[in-house]
């Protein structure tokens, strides 16, 4: 495989939102550069970065797919051209703000019939995060009541005039056929046969006056930033095609501009236009500055920068990692500085291990080739890194530098997850670890309570694919289970209790004696002892024991058997023998001290509250609203962003666990939302006192259980 300098390499993600056939259009566009032998399809299993068998089966990208192609302008040695192909459903999209971190450019796809949709909006704020420059591109562009014209406007009045028409459609919706490149005003027109080529031909004449009045507005718009061009474009009336390009890549690369693109992936037209584009106009990593770090792990240290060019340091990222059962740990990375030799040492700064990179690889989805080495901004892969993970440093062990990871949400729903047999029980913990390493957004944990397994993600959807992986790759079959509200339990009024352990069954008995006075802290608190023992009341070595015992009982709960939190329990007095105290006497007697001061202490239940985003078209912002509100939700604004709606509304748990399938099924699949936890609130008291019976009904029959 060929290596590329610095600057003939483009790193390009591809997003957008679900549907507007990303996938599709990446399989194009390889196929066009001859970097496939066929046009894959999504839609028949074939698409080169849609080879995970959850995507084939479902049709939707669940991760990022890595692929690459090579062009032979500009530049003596071509250009190589890395594509993030990333997912577009909601659910997924952590995965898409994780993957960015490679890219220096983003080609955000609009579908040419709906326009923006919800997550345009938030792919539009990672690239900003980011500092992305990027480009649009409305696709399939011949459907039915495909319109370009509406879907650039659509892209104008969210994101700003600086959206700007780098194309113009030549035929619409089944009769398309090609484009016109208003950089160089030359036809575009595909050949019939799904190759990509194109014959560049004048201008068709019923479209020369629409071109020359979209090519006049892109002068215009390069032209307004840049003083120079600015008086070229005075003097002239336009701009020769080389200034006209060289405008347009620093007005892009600064961000003041964004082209609209035009293609259909499934006929394979545009595609060699887009290329062209990518090539042309989008900046090689060395141009978007220098790679910023850390002397210390999580963002913590002075900064550190490092410019992005073969002679520097070696330095790499890891973007992405995945769990083949076969290769094993495969890890994605980006060289951030330096070169990388094929079967070099790197330490891993995060760690402290030293890790050899053997067969480094560039990817073509799941394929891979041996490189012998890749230089600064490229993109790579290598398997079996015994200790590195995603968002982990590596490099020279004599220039330490830490990249920051990307910040994930935490997830928004969980569920309890049940091995079908004792079999699967045995496997579950290895296998989920191994599906922790390449998914970000995913958590698992044991409930020290219960005792049962928690998956936690970013959405059913989600989870429903994990628990498919664990199914086809690790041969472990689990069953999910409604995922339950982690509820916790408080006092709102103050008490002071007596708790004493008294026993003498023959010989050295036990003796304990405590006094408590319990009161309510602020939401948030936790659980705080004090310590306000005066004159030897109680021995100093069984004061720990005290708090042991209220800490263990708050643990269990009162009324529920939900922790309790949020209160501080102050230690004033006790008595003890000198024979028959001991720690475990202490520790019972703090138990009960716990649980009478619970009786007068006006015990209440709390509920977690989400912070809940709704991202829906503006037309179904009432009945959101209305259903918000009937979830015990408080609507705390909302804002208007073209013809979609933002609803921020806080909502408890408990009532968000069907939300998922109730927007899909009330928008008809046109929203979509994020929750984050926010804050522990009371329960009103008719809802607690059903949760209350039932929670204990659940002990009751789980206590039968046991002793059956």
């Amino acid at each position: 495989m060929k290596t590329y300098s610095t600057e003939s390499i483009r790193n390009v993600g591809i997003v957008g939102h679900g549907g507007t056939g990303k996938t599709q259009l990446v399989s194009a566009l390889l196929f066009a550069a001859g970097a496939t032998d066929r046009l894959g399809k999504p839609a028949d299993g074939t698409a080169p970065t849609d080879w995970d068998e959850e995507e084939i089966s479902r049709k939707i990208s669940v991760q990022t797919g890595l692929a690459h192609l090579e062009w032979p302008s500009p530049g003596p040695e071509g250009v190589k051209i890395n594509l993030l192909d990333t997912p577009g459903y909601s659910t997924f999209i952590n995965e898409t703000k994780a993957s960015l971190i490679a890219a220096d450019a983003a080609l955000i796809l609009v579908e040419a019939v709906a326009g923006v949709q919800v997550v345009t909006e938030k792919v539009w704020d990672f690239c900003a995060e980011y500092g992305l420059p990027r480009a649009f591109l409305v696709s399939w562009m011949d459907r039915d009541l495909a319109d370009f014209g509406r879907a650039l406007a659509s892209i104008q009045e969210i994101f700003g005039r600086g959206a700007v028409a780098a194309h113009l459609p030549i035929g619409s919706e089944h009769n398309f056929r090609g484009v016109v490149d208003l950089i160089t005003m030359k036809a575009h027109v595909y050949e019939s046969d799904g190759s990509g080529r194109a014959k560049i031909e004048e201008i068709p004449t019923g479209l020369a006056d629409t071109a020359r009045e979209w090519h006049e507005k892109l002068v215009e718009m390069v032209a307004e930033g840049d003083d120079k061009l600015m008086e070229e474009f005075f003097d002239k009336g336009t701009l020769p095609v080389e200034d006209l390009l060289k405008g347009l890549r620093e007005a892009i690369r600064s961000q003041r501009l964004f082209p609209v693109l035009a293609a259909s992936g499934l006929r394979n037209i545009g595609s060699q236009s887009v290329i062209q584009f990518l090539a042309d106009a989008f900046p090689h990593p060395g141009e978007r500055g220098s790679a910023s770090g850390t002397s210390a792990p999580n963002r913590q240290g002075e900064p550190v920068s490092r410019r992005v060019a073969a002679d520097e340091p070696v330095s790499i990222f890891v973007f992405k990692t995945l769990a083949d059962p076969f290769a094993g740990r495969i890890s994605y990375f980006k060289v951030m500085s330096g070169r990388l030799a094929n079967d070099a040492t790197l330490v891993n700064f995060n760690r402290q291990a030293s890790e050899r990179f053997q067969h480094v690889q560039v990817m073509q989805g799941k394929s891979g080739a041996e490189v012998q080495h890749l230089d600064a901004g490229d993109i790579g892969a290598v398997a079996k890194l015994k200790e590195t993970l995603t968002g982990e440093t590596l490099g020279d062990k004599n220039a330490p530098i830490f990249y920051p990871a990307a910040r994930i949400p935490e997830p928004s729903i969980t569920f309890a997850v049940e091995a079908k047999t004792r079999a699967d029980e045995d496997k579950i913990g290895t296998a989920i670890h191994k599906m922790l390493e390449e998914d970000l957004s995913l958590r698992f944990s044991r409930d020290p309570q219960t005792q049962e397994f928690l998956l936690a993600g970013a959405g059913q959807q989600h989870i429903e694919v994990v628990v498919s992986k664990l199914r086809s790759r690790y041969h472990v079959d689990v069953t999910l289970k409604p995922p339950k509200v982690p509820y916790r339990e408080t006092i709102r009024g103050k008490a002071d209790a007596e708790g004493k352990h008294k026993k003498q069954t023959g010989g050295r008995g036990q003796f304990g004696v405590c006094r408590i006075r319990m009161e309510p802290l602020v939401r948030g608190s936790g659980f705080e002892f004090v310590d306000d023992i005066f004159g030897g009341s109680i021995p100093r070595n069984y004061i720990p024991a005290v708090e042991k015992g209220i800490r263990d009982a708050a643990d269990r709960g009162y009324l529920a058997g939900f922790p309790v939190v949020d209160f501080r329990a102050v230690l004033y007095d006790g008595k003890y023998h000198d024979v028959d105290s001991s720690e475990l006497a202490f520790k019972i007697a703090g138990a009960l001290a716990f649980k009478e001061g619970m009786k007068q202490a006006r015990p209440a239940l709390l509920e977690p509250v989400m912070d809940v985003e709704v991202y829906a078209p503006e037309q179904y912002s009432g009945d959101i609203m209305g259903d918000v509100s009937s979830r015990r939700g408080r609507i705390s604004g909302s804002e208007t962003r073209g013809q979609n709606v933002v609803i921020k509304a806080q909502v408890p748990l408990a009532e968000m666990l069907s939300y998922a399938t109730d927007l899909t099924s009330m928008t008809q699949g046109r929203a979509s939302f994020s929750m984050e936890f926010s804050h522990y609130d009371f329960v009103p008291a008719e809802i607690a006192e059903k949760v209350i019976t039932a929670a204990k009904a659940a002990r009751a029959g789980q206590a039968t259980e046991e002793e059956e």
